[in-house]
């Protein structure tokens, strides 16, 4: 199984909500970083896994997105508290729509807050609904109950 990854980072601020958190509680930024790993029994006919420059222009405008926004103030996370967990599925939702027809097994997005706290989330791009939970017309997920 042949495996790729990217790496970027951006800057964007939240706040949390439906518990004492603390300060997570008031809006807050963070330096997060994503990390996209790609799979794939096999490579195409240039011997690449994927072409890095069409997918680093997907990660870039799926980051531009959240690059200095509110979380809390986006559609995705609409009345849900913007967990790392939460963020990581979104991203992912995303990235896996745009990368569906690849030819890929598996792919990853892990989100990391800080240097020693990340979520992640992944399976193969095909099983995207296409939205996050608990966006319209997507299942609830359970309640976030860990604070950051």
């Amino acid at each position: 199984m042949f495996t790729l990854c990217l790496k970027k980072d951006f800057i964007a601020r939240h706040f949390l909500i439906g518990g004492d958190w603390g300060a997570e509680n008031e809006p807050n930024s963070h330096r997060y970083v994503l990390e996209l790993r790609l799979s794939a029994p096999d490579l195409d006919e240039h011997e690449y896994l994927v072409d890095l420059v069409e997918v680093e222009g997907h990660l870039d405008a799926v980051i531009g997105m959240y690059s200095e926004q509110m979380l809390n103030d986006m559609p995705p996370f609409a009345g849900r508290n913007s967990s790392l967990e939460l963020f990581a599925r979104i991203l992912w939702d995303d990235l896996a729509a745009r990368l569906a027809d690849r030819g890929l097994s598996d792919l990853r997005v892990r989100l990391w807050e800080h240097e020693s706290a990340w979520a992640q989330w992944g399976g193969a791009p095909g099983d995207s609904p296409g939205r996050a939970p608990g966006a319209p017309g997507a299942p609830n997920p359970p309640e976030a109950g860990s604070p950051r």
